[in-house]
């Protein structure tokens, strides 16, 4: 999914006062930090959207022509610099008219909020007036208002850009259903220790290490219907924690994206992952006890696999042994050295020749 960052104009890209006129390019001020801020954004996978109010444009009081120049000029030094809007959004009504499509309406961007391939959630807004962020509350993304000597405001070009393109990968799931209560919480950036709680004690010391070795933050609280069996809690916790994984993955740019193989006493376990999108797993591995604690060893495969359902995750998992217990730890702490592995940011490039993960 895509983050858009809606951008206003005037003492947003360039700086007020924006009466320039078309003999008067040399009038035209980007705003400091402007071209660095966009460069970092645009490569953390962010699209830009210029959203404008131009009270009375194609008017007497304001011809066509007056705004054409400039606004023709700062194009072509954002395109020179490797910046494309996606769109330009320009709303000519005056205040009084009252228009939906004047911010802080948001009658301009209604297209928007039918596109599903949008990341609401990075999604955000930045602009010089208490307007700008008004539209971004009614659009319901983040606001930015920008410091400025006419109206204020709390942040600069670069602060922005480390607000959104260094945010921490989080995500919270609730799934609740007839038979669990299930609510995942996860920072793939801070390391923490793992909270895990559902009423499984073995389960709870294998979800830790998901957390422990995966060097994520990891919070976890199931009720299930334990009197029936140990069959939804497990599966459930799984599909929660697969779709937490998906949310804070983004658009996963960056990642390391594959495997690990690790070593237990007699126990060796293999974790071959790709977060390719595309869900399958294949498991290798025999277990001679029914249940290791009060964990049954048969939902061991279909914990990991409602992981991968949920996730798009191509997992291979492999494990052989003597001793059940190892075999089965040996499982969660190779995955989670290989959830490591694949999470870890080394950078911004997409790690696909398909351009979508």
């Amino acid at each position: 999914m895509t983050p858009i960052l809606f951008v206003d104009r005037d003492g947003t890209l360039i700086e007020e006062p924006a009466d320039f006129q078309i003999d008067g390019y040399d009038k035209l001020r980007l705003f400091a930090g402007v071209i660095p801020a966009l460069l970092r954004l645009r490569d953390a996978g962010y699209q830009f959207v210029m959203v404008t109010n131009q009270d009375g444009l194609g008017t007497d009081a304001y011809p066509q022509a007056a705004f054409d120049g400039p606004h023709s000029l700062m194009m072509q030094v954002f395109e020179s610099q490797g910046i494309a809007f996606r769109d330009v959004l320009i709303d000519t009504s005056l205040p009084a008219d009252n228009a939906i499509t004047r911010k802080p309406g948001i009658g301009m961007v209604l297209g928007y909020l039918k596109d599903r391939g949008i990341d609401w959630n990075r999604s955000a807004m930045v602009g010089d007036r208490d307007t700008d962020i008004q539209f971004a509350a009614n659009l319901g993304v983040r606001g930015f208002k920008l410091r400025t000597p006419q109206f204020g405001g709390d942040w600069d070009w670069a602060g922005i850009a480390h607000a959104l393109a260094d945010a921490p990968r989080t995500a919270t799931v609730q799934r609740n259903t007839k038979e669990t209560r299930i609510r995942v919480s996860i920072d793939l950036d801070r390391a923490a220790e793992p909270e895990v709680h559902t009423g499984l004690a073995f389960f709870d010391h294998m979800l830790e290490q998901l957390g422990k070795h995966g060097g994520f933050a990891l919070s976890l609280h199931a009720e299930g219907d334990l009197h029936i069996d140990e069959h939804h809690t497990i599966e459930d916790a799984g599909i929660a924690i697969g779709q937490a994984l998906r949310d804070a993955m983004g658009d996963k740019r960056g990642i390391g994206r594959y495997g690990f193989t690790l070593p237990m006493d007699e126990t060796l376990a293999s974790a071959a992952l790709d977060f390719s999108g595309r869900p399958f797993f294949v498991f290798e591995g025999a277990f001679r006890r029914e249940r290791v604690g009060d964990m049954p060893t048969e939902l061991v495969a279909h914990f990991f696999r409602s992981i991968c359902d949920a996730c798009g995750l191509n997992l291979h998992l492999k494990v052989q042994g003597d001793n059940d217990h190892h075999q089965v730890e040996a499982c969660f702490k190779a995955f989670a050295r290989a959830l490591r592995q694949a999470i870890a940011r080394e950078g911004r490039e997409l790690p696909t020749t398909k351009g979508v993960l």
